[in-house]
């Protein structure tokens, strides 16, 4: 900052040390510090009015970070703080397969380390219902419970989750496979995982197997909560709202 009166610019440091979602932003440490020297005015206006606008400032950053849970953006908590993301974990419900093949970190798009992503669930729906759900543009905001931009054809756009989710479709082969061009509006800018649906018919049940290719390492756990939370979750109450409708 610069001091009015003398012209004089010092260098200082403010700290943040305990930002999570278990804090309340009124109990968060701000600490402020500065270079050896003259400039004691803006420390201590720092201390005092610098620190309510920090504050402000905060809060308006966790309420951004909730507000777009769906994109991958998750506080980091005291329990998950330095512990190794898990290689695979083990199936339960109706979840067949639920793993990440960390070896597959790799260098792509704009060079940064990603992960696949691989999951696999069984839904109460023939094949062909399960991929229009995922084609049609009414039925994807039914699902979603926000306005969606549906293209379902090669190169057609793709946008949900009020922009939190933007792609591309790839390829569409009817009630079989779907692959999109997928990422977060949280990612690195113009980074794109893969994402490939495959549709396995099973009397009258479908597995739907989704490969994740080219997901930052950052943003590993949080992709893999969006397509259990804000799809597959929604996707079941759908098609069971449906059921009942019909009953």
């Amino acid at each position: 900052g610069t001091v009015k009166e003398s012209g004089e610019k010092h260098k200082g440091s403010v700290e943040i040390p305990n930002l999570s979602e278990e804090n309340e932003v009124d109990d968060t440490e701000i600490n402020v510090s500065k270079k050896k020297g003259e400039g004691d005015v803006l420390k201590d206006l720092m201390r005092t009015e610098g620190t309510t606008k920090v504050r402000e400032a905060l809060r308006d950053y966790l309420k951004a970070l909730k507000t777009e849970f769906t994109l991958g953006m998750i506080l980091p908590t005291k329990a998950t703080v330095g512990q190794e993301p898990a290689t695979e974990r083990k199936p339960s419900g109706n979840t067949v397969q639920d793993s990440v093949s960390a070896q597959s970190v790799d260098i792509i798009g704009v060079k940064i380390p990603t992960v696949k992503i691989l999951m696999r669930e069984i839904f109460n729906s023939p094949a062909n219902e399960l991929y229009s759900i995922f084609t049609t543009k009414e039925l994807v905001q039914k699902f979603s419970k926000c306005p969606a931009v549906i293209e379902a054809e090669k190169g057609g756009k793709l946008l949900m989750f009020d922009g939190c989710v933007s792609g591309e479709y790839a390829e569409l082969v009817p009630s079989q496979r779907i692959v999109l061009k997928w990422r977060c509006r949280s990612w690195p800018d113009e980074h794109y995982a893969t994402v490939a649906l495959n549709f396995k018919a099973m009397a009258a049940q479908t597995e739907l197997q989704l490969e994740c290719r080219g997901v930052p390492v950052s943003n590993e756990d949080s992709t893999r909560q969006c397509w259990k939370k804000q799809y597959f979750e929604e996707i079941r109450t759908l098609l069971q709202q449906a059921k009942d409708n019909m009953e």
